[in-house]
């Protein structure tokens, strides 16, 4: 063999082994990000694999499934949508589950009407064990928190992310929150916003909507599932 064809042989094998390697790389799998904390750019979005069934929690008609406040005057129903209203003495009240649970999702529609609009759910009560999620503006903060949780005698320990970019001020929003065990997770229409781990957290109690007192506000909610997490 001369050496112009040696050469040639051994370019030939140089480019066929390259071309195998290139091969075998672009047929791997694409790799999928599971985020387990708060991500920290809108690059990164976590992979939501938890989808239990939801079961509808209001039926559209009356408060079956629900504690109202004694005397209330603050929460009705009209045209399938609960109506929440401060009343002219501006005192704070809340729409409680008749069940308690556990591990849970609930996934809820809310609508700005009128006023500072300060309201939330609370997640398994509502004492310094059990974070409320935050609907409206903070009135210790005066701005606009609404899926970030708050946690009685810590305040605000986490900001939910981007949420003002996904907020309909005038339209109806879609919430989701997750609580399993100590952690908890928030969705607004449908965008993952925040994460956050509460230590010592109350593993159980009832959820509950509220009206924020010393507030002169109207907020409507509608569509209300819980989905158990087993």
């Amino acid at each position: 063999m001369n050496t112009v064809n040696f050469s040639k042989t051994c370019l030939l094998s140089f480019l066929l082994m390259f071309n195998l390697s290139f091969t075998k790389e672009s047929e791997k799998p694409e790799t999928e990000i599971y985020l387990t904390e708060m991500f920290e750019t809108s690059e990164v979005k976590y992979k939501d694999t938890i989808k239990p069934p939801y079961k509808k929690y209001f039926n559209g008609r009356n408060f079956a499934k629900w504690v109202l406040p004694d005397g209330n005057i603050w929460w009705k129903i009209e045209d399938k949508v609960i109506k929440a209203k401060s009343g002219l003495n501006k005192k704070g009240t809340i729409l409680w589950t008749e069940k308690e649970f556990d591990n849970y999702k609930v996934r809820l529609k809310f609508k700005f009407i009128a006023g500072t609009i300060d309201s939330g759910i609370f997640m398994r009560g509502e004492n310094h064990l059990n974070p409320q999620i935050q609907i409206g503006i903070s009135g210790s903060l005066k701005r606009d928190m609404t899926g970030s949780p708050y946690v009685p005698k810590k305040g605000y320990p986490k900001e939910a992310i981007a949420t003002a970019s996904v907020l309909k001020m005038n339209d109806w929003n879609t919430i989701e929150a997750q609580a399993i065990g100590n952690n908890y997770k928030v969705w607004i229409n449908e965008e993952y916003v925040m994460d956050y781990d509460l230590e010592n957290a109350n593993l159980n109690g009832p959820i509950g909507i509220q009206l924020h007192p010393n507030r002169e506000m109207e907020i409507w909610f509608k569509d209300i599932s819980i989905a158990k997490i087993e």
